[in-house]
């Protein structure tokens, strides 16, 4: 099976929200039709505006010309801090591997794809939230436990 790593790019917006509803039901279970309406107007905005800007890098893998797997990358400012001097960070979200194409490396090489992308930028620091079946393959690439906890309000 030969898989091919590609870039996304806006006219790949109604593949990335397809796949962006795949990885919430792989995640969560399904979804309303409400909750999908909202995410796929809401993904068509963010992908239209962030792809052109640089700001949200898309991986897609692809394997007889069909996606089997993505990752994407969300780059932006906050505060400079010793751990980020230039300010600029970035957020792994997205990870998704259908399921016939798992546990062949197809999203280690997604994700090491991302890196090199993020490396011709000048982010400071990727930040990822794991499951525990993907804690090997992030540490595996580098990624280690933050000291803090990461915690969230919903509003």
């Amino acid at each position: 099976m030969d898989i091919k790593l590609r870039k996304a790019t806006t006219k790949d917006i109604p593949l990335l929200i397809q796949l962006r509803i795949d990885f919430i039901v792989d995640e969560a279970g399904a979804i309303t039709q409400e909750q999908e309406t909202a995410i796929r107007s809401q993904m068509q905005t963010y992908f239209t505006k962030h792809i052109p800007e640089d700001t949200c890098i898309v991986i897609l893998a692809e394997a007889d010309g069909k996606a089997v797997s993505t990752a994407y990358l969300s780059i932006f400012e906050k505060p400079a801090h010793i751990s980020s001097l230039t300010g600029v960070a970035a957020t792994v979200y997205n990870v998704l591997t259908y399921p016939s194409h798992r546990r062949k490396g197809i999203a280690t090489k997604v994700v090491t794809r991302l890196i090199e992308e993020a490396k011709k930028t000048n982010i400071s620091r990727i930040h990822l939230s794991a499951t525990e079946s993907g804690l090997p393959v992030y540490e595996k690439l580098g990624f280690k436990k933050s000291s803090y906890t990461e915690m969230s309000l919903k509003i």
